[in-house]
C-alpha cells in the first residue's frame, strides 16, 4: 500500500511544561498512539492530548525553540 493513498500529517502536542512534542499520523488520534510506541509512560502523563496544532514541514523551523 502506498503512504500516498494514506497520507500522514505532523502535530505538535502540548505538554504540560509548554513545551511541545512532535508527532506524526493520519489523525490526532493515530499520532498520539504513535507518541505512545515512542515515550515511556512517565513521559505520557506530561502530554495534553486535545491541545495540538496541525503544522506542515514548511513550519516546523518556527516551532523548533518549543519542542521538548
Amino acid at each position: 500500500m502506498s503512504s500516498f493513498s494514506n497520507p500522514h500529517h505532523m502535530y505538535l502536542f502540548t505538554l504540560k511544561s509548554g513545551k511541545k512534542k512532535l508527532a506524526y499520523g493520519q489523525s490526532p488520534e493515530d499520532a498520539l498512539d504513535i507518541l505512545r510506541i515512542r515515550l515511556s509512560e512517565a513521559e505520557m502523563v506530561d502530554v495534553i492530548p486535545d491541545e495540538y496544532v496541525k503544522i506542515n514541514q514548511r513550519q516546523l523551523q518556527q516551532y523548533v525553540k518549543d519542542l521538548a
